[in-house]
């Protein structure tokens, strides 16, 4: 079975980037860390939820790749980044990342973004982000994800 295209984008990136995974869809959907949970089957903290914010100054996307059990507090992301952030419309999502809500991966962005990576999920040695649509998904590691990117790990809590 083929991959949707945003899903084989997905796959090409991770392949350039020699993490050997695969993408894998789930029919039931995986739109939400626990949607995602349940159909992979680990906890809601494994899975690297992607919340995209707009720099309130710059107009900069800001992606925050967050544990699924974990709430971002928007004044530490702010602290990180150095200027105040505000909420992320469909069209803003889709504008500098390439992909729709639910779906955004840590890679393979229309835009460079600036990247921020909850250190809480380092506890785990295999989690699962989104991989393009709402209901594909990969494995990685956390490491994995500093290879992705200019990505930092930093509280996000």
């Amino acid at each position: 079975m083929s991959l949707p295209p945003a899903a084989q984008r997905v796959q090409e990136a991770l392949s350039t980037l020699n993490i050997a995974t695969r993408v894998v869809e789930f029919p039931q959907g995986t739109r939400t860390a626990a949607d995602a949970a349940q159909a992979i089957g680990c906890t809601v903290a494994q899975i690297a939820k992607s919340i995209i914010f707009k720099g309130a100054t710059s107009g900069k996307g800001i992606l925050v790749i967050t544990s699924g059990a974990n709430r971002v507090n928007e004044k530490n992301i702010a602290q990180h980044i150095g200027e105040a952030i505000g909420k992320a419309d469909a069209d803003f999502v889709r504008a500098k990342t390439g992909f729709v809500i639910g779906g955004v991966p840590p890679l393979a962005h229309a835009e460079p973004l600036i990247t921020l990576f909850d250190e809480d999920l380092w506890q785990f040695d295999e989690i699962w982000a989104a991989a393009g649509t709402p209901s594909a998904v990969f494995r990685l590691t956390p490491d994995d994800l500093l290879r992705m990117g200019n990505g930092r790990k930093v509280n996000v809590k």
